[in-house]
C-alpha cells in the first residue's frame, strides 16, 4: 500500500446496515481452506480503484448482534465474483469516488482473516474507531480555520454602502464568534491528539470530538460562507465546496446521534 501497489478500502456500510454494524448481512462462510463471500456494500471510499479491501462480514450466521463479525482482507485482483458498482453521486467530495461493491460467491485464502480468530472483527473495529473519529474531527477544525482565514480576506476586501465588510459591526461580531469557536476547537482536538500519543484517549471523549466539532464545523463554514454573500454559493469560490463536503462529516465514521449515544453510556 505504501508503494502504491495495493490501494486500500474499509468496506463496512451496507444498503441495509450503516451506523449499525450489527446489522450486516455480508457473510464469509468457511469451506475447506477458503472463505466464500457473499453480500454488498456500499458507501465505500476507494470503491472504484481498491485492490485490497478490508471486508467486514459476518462469519457465523447464526451468532446474534456483534457476535460471529469478523474482518477478511480480500484482495480483488482477479478475484471471480467480485464486482464494483457506479460511483455513487454526492453532493460534495467530487474527488472521493465512493461506490458499492458486490461478492457474489467470491473464495478467498483461509489466512485472509484478520487476527486469527473468527469473531473478533466487531472488537476489532471499536478498538480502531476513535483513531478515526479523531482524524474526522481535525479534519473539522483544519476546515474551520481555513474557512476563518478565507473569509477573513474576502471582507478585508469586499466593499459595501461606501466602506469595506470587516468595518462593519455585524461581519466583525460573526467573525469574532467564528474565530472563538474554532480556537476553542483547536484546544480540544490538540488535546485529543495527544491523549491518543499518550494512549489514554477513551472512546467517549473521542465521540464528544467527533459530533461537536464536525457540528461546529457545518456552522462555522455556514456563517461564512453567508458573508460572501451571492458568491458562496458559486463552487468556485472555495468557500462553497467547502460547504458541500463538510456535511458528509456528521454522518460517516458513525453518525453524530450514534456519538451520543456512545457518549450517554458513560453517564
Amino acid at each position: 500500500m505504501a508503494s502504491g501497489e495495493l490501494v486500500g478500502a474499509i468496506a463496512m456500510s451496507e444498503p441495509s446496515a450503516g451506523s449499525d454494524l450489527q446489522g450486516i448481512r455480508t457473510r464469509a462462510v468457511r469451506s475447506g481452506d477458503r472463505y466464500v463471500i457473499d453480500g454488498s456494500k456500499t458507501f465505500i471510499t476507494n470503491g472504484q480503484v481498491a485492490n485490497m479491501i478490508m471486508l467486514v462480514a459476518k462469519t457465523d450466521t447464526a451468532a446474534g448482534g456483534a457476535k460471529g463479525i469478523s474482518l477478511v482482507m480480500v484482495e480483488t485482483d482477479g478475484l471471480e465474483g467480485f464486482r464494483r458498482g457506479r460511483p455513487l453521486d454526492k453532493i460534495g467530495m467530487p474527488g472521493q469516488d465512493t461506490s458499492e461493491l458486490f461478492f457474489d460467491d467470491c473464495r478467498v485464502p483461509a489466512d485472509a482473516l484478520l487476527g486469527g480468530a473468527e469473531g473478533r472483527g466487531f472488537a476489532q473495529m471499536m478498538e480502531e474507531l476513535p483513531y478515526e473519529r479523531t482524524i474526522v474531527a481535525l479534519w473539522a477544525v483544519a476546515d474551520m480555520e481555513r474557512a476563518v482565514r478565507l473569509t477573513t480576506e474576502y471582507v478585508r476586501e469586499r466593499k459595501a454602502f461606501g466602506k469595506v465588510l470587516i468595518e462593519m459591526q455585524n461581519t466583525r461580531f460573526k467573525l469574532a464568534e467564528a474565530k472563538t469557536i474554532t480556537h476553542v476547537s483547536r484546544v480540544f482536538i490538540d488535546s485529543c491528539i495527544q491523549r491518543y500519543l499518550d494512549g489514554t484517549l477513551d472512546t467517549a471523549t473521542a465521540s464528544m470530538a467527533k459530533w461537536w466539532l464536525t457540528d461546529m464545523q457545518c456552522k462555522v463554514i455556514d456563517e461564512c460562507l453567508q458573508l460572501f454573500g451571492g458568491y458562496g454559493y458559486m463552487r468556485d469560490y472555495p468557500i462553497a465546496r467547502m460547504y458541500a463536503d463538510a456535511r458528509v462529516q456528521r454522518i460517516y465514521g458513525g453518525t453524530n446521534e450514534i456519538m451520543k449515544e456512545i457518549i450517554a453510556r458513560t453517564l
